[in-house]
């Protein structure tokens, strides 16, 4: 029989989950009809498309480590959670009132800070609800369901945009209703612990972090650098002759494939070990996007978007469960945090870099550098010991 504190945890998990999973529902109605609102409806190039969401995330993940590092230093997950999932939900308002990429801008720079204040301490509150041994599952359900609700809002942008005529407006303003739900809803979460760890001091030393973490840390970096916004995925659909509503569908299938990978192989993380699953998914990635640079008919997109969504099936959650294991007890949600700042950093030359290659190279250079950076990523993480 589970004890309370489990039947707790695994509460918050699913808790957790479907927080995530409206919000995705919400963020996805809107995601992938940005990179085709900013080209087709407001006339600006790939460049601002990268510049835009390269701003947006690297603006926001600076809050990431300090989110965390305040979540370790008051002992608790709940209020920066709840006050993030508030900030990305009054950002999707500006979305609705955009008519220049500036106003897209504002309102993803206030989306992600959203999430640069509760991505922390919600991954800290998932790894506090579960136990190591099964950590690798948890953290997959929380993508399944994550991703369950990206799947569920990119068909509702396609049915909404074909419903409203290719009014993006229309369906922004609709994407506010879920966005609200998954607020109210995490008031059911419970803190699962209460305080700070005794006897810890809350302070981020690299040199003392394990060996092992460090490296890991150095690695995604890298990784990230080569890893531009999925905003590029779509424009390379449209690049090859799908229309906007086709490019949509693409976008579909890789989000079905990693809800339902995500969980499987999270559990399989458990069992064969965490890196060498990484090793597996950044490989992945290499090779996807090898593809999609080489691919020579857009018939094959079919094949390579689902490849992509096995790429994040076996790495988004594995990496959260990963530094859960190495991460030091009193300062999980900072380093998580600080995880969530490299990514998030890298993402800004890694998308204007991406956009820069598409309009002076063409497409294929900017997924043969992002092919480049998965492989060497994997080749790196293999040699971690």
């Amino acid at each position: 029989m589970p004890s309370d504190s489990e039947r707790r945890g695994f509460k918050n998990i699913l808790v957790l989950g479907f927080v995530s999973c409206l919000t995705d529902i919400s963020s996805e109605m809107i995601y992938p009809l940005l990179p085709l609102y900013m080209t087709i409806k407001l006339g600006v190039g790939p460049s601002i498309v990268g510049l835009v969401e390269g701003i947006a995330e690297s603006l926001a993940s600076l809050l990431r480590v300090g989110s965390g590092y305040l979540s370790d230093k008051i002992g608790r997950r709940k209020p920066l959670a709840i006050g993030g999932y508030s900030c990305s939900t009054i950002g999707k308002v500006l979305f609705y009132f955009s008519t220049t990429w500036l106003w897209v801008l504002s309102g993803r720079i206030v989306d992600r800070f959203g999430k640069g204040i509760r991505t922390a301490p919600r991954d800290a509150l998932i790894a506090e609800s579960s136990k190591e041994e099964s950590r690798g599952r948890s953290f997959g359900l929380h993508r399944a369901l994550d991703t369950s609700g990206a799947v569920v809002g990119a068909t509702l942008a396609f049915v909404f945009l074909v419903a409203y005529h290719g009014d993006y407006r229309k369906v922004f303003l609709v994407s506010l209703i879920p966005a609200a739900g998954g607020v109210a809803l995490l008031f059911l979460a419970k803190e699962m612990r209460r305080g700070r760890v005794e006897g810890k001091k809350v302070k981020l030393e690299w040199s003392k972090l394990d060996r092992r973490l460090r490296r890991f840390l150095l690695i995604i970096f890298f990784f990230s650098l080569g890893n531009s916004s999925n905003q590029f995925l779509v424009l390379r659909a449209k690049n090859l002759g799908f229309t906007v509503d086709m490019s949509i569908l693409l976008y579909v299938t890789f989000n079905v494939v990693h809800a339902l990978t995500s969980y499987p192989l999270g559990g399989l993380s458990d069992k064969i070990g965490r890196r060498k699953m990484l090793v597996f998914g950044y490989a992945a990635y290499g090779l996807v996007y090898l593809g999609f640079a080489l691919t020579p008919g857009k018939s094959f997109l079919w094949g390579l978007f689902p490849a992509y969504g096995l790429y994040l099936g076996a790495t988004e959650g594995v990496e959260k469960a990963f530094l859960s294991d190495m991460a030091p007890g009193h300062l999980k949600a900072t380093v998580i945090g600080l995880h969530a700042t490299l990514v998030g950093t890298a993402l800004l030359p890694a998308s204007i870099l991406a956009g820069v290659l598409w309009s002076w190279l063409g497409p294929a250079a900017t997924f043969l550098f992002g092919s480049a950076a998965g492989l060497l990523a994997a080749l790196a993480l293999w040699t971690v010991r």
